[in-house]
């Protein structure tokens, strides 16, 4: 089971000082190799940079260029875009940096890599989405296009929350970050995560890139709950359906990590237009990385339109999305 890392402001900062070192086009390639309790164990370069069996594997640059993320989020920087500038290529990768020895994608093969890496953005994408139906390009290219909330309706602060994640004095925690965090409890179970002070500087995901990615992919590797998979596991089948997941109707898959991360905002309502639209920035990404939708799998998989939700709005508030 994941559990969270933590990680510091520091490190970041290094790890970015290092990719620049070597050269954004990875010319660090070298591959260490030893033998941990029988298992080959890997470091390879400043990308996957732990003792890790997922390191043994190629990391997301081998696979995943800047002219693919250029390909996805082609709209990003036109001058209507609200968050000019902000996101680039070398953020991603350097925030993955953190979580690729845990497997993030780096898990299976190329294909299932590949498909990952596209599953997680596909969230991005559509979550920091300004497309709409006549969009130039079509509403699919305009992914990072936000990275904060434009009209908050509310602080998000919830004070049955004081104790643990005390709402910081003329702070508010609307959406920020690349799977847009809302609510003081979950910037403060991410600042906590990453070891960032995220309950008093919420607006540090929307000053910092590499940040907001690393939030996002703490909240695909991490499970909301312990006693349920993160959409990590989810997606790349280490999770086992439980008979009462059967009878919920989850199954492993791209369907499924809608519904740990949104629950019955997007999720058992049928074909409703939130949880299309996450489907659609799926099969486009996959189709422009090269890898093709024919590879998704079937629409029970895709989908979670029939699924019962993991966190019913009913429990204690844990997603990191309003």
């Amino acid at each position: 089971m994941w559990t969270g890392r933590s990680v510091t402001i520091a490190l970041i900062v290094g790890l970015l000082a290092v990719n620049l070192l070597v050269g954004a086009n990875g010319d660090d390639t070298t591959t260490l190799v030893k033998k941990v309790k029988g298992k080959k164990v890997c470091i390879k370069g400043w990308e996957c940079n732990r003792w890790s069996v997922y390191c043994c594997n190629q990391t997301i640059s081998d696979l995943f260029q800047v002219y693919q993320f250029e390909n996805l989020f082609s709209k990003r920087n036109t001058p209507v875009a609200h968050a000019v500038g902000f996101w680039d290529y070398q953020s991603f990768i350097i925030a993955s940096a953190i979580y690729q020895p845990l497997g993030f994608g780096t898990t299976g093969g190329k294909l299932m890599q590949m498909k990952e890496v596209a599953a997680f953005l596909a969230h991005v994408g559509s979550k920091t989405s300004c497309g709409y139906g006549v969009a130039t390009g079509g509403p699919l290219a305009w992914g990072l296009c936000y990275n904060k909330e434009m009209s908050p309706s509310q602080a998000y602060c919830d004070d049955s929350y004081k104790f643990e994640f005390p709402c910081a004095p003329g702070a508010m925690y609307y959406g920020r970050g690349a799977i847009p965090v809302y609510w003081n409890y979950n910037y403060g179970a991410v600042g906590k995560a990453l070891n960032v002070d995220l309950l008093n500087h919420p607006e540090y995901l929307e000053q910092n890139a590499t940040l907001a990615f690393m939030a996002a992919m703490w909240r695909w590797v991490t499970p909301i709950k312990k006693s349920q998979p993160s959409a990590h596991e989810i997606f790349v089948g280490e999770w086992k359906p439980t008979k009462n997941d059967t009878l919920a109707k989850r199954v492993p898959g791209f369907g499924a990590t809608m519904n740990i991360l949104y629950g019955e905002m997007t999720c058992g309502q049928g074909d409703i237009d939130p949880m299309n639209t996450i489907v659609s920035h799926y099969l486009y990404y996959l189709d422009l990385m090269g890898v093709g939708r024919e590879e998704a799998g079937p629409h029970e998989v895709l989908s979670c339109a029939e699924q019962r939700a993991f966190n019913p709005a009913t429990a204690t508030p844990a997603t990191s999305s309003s």
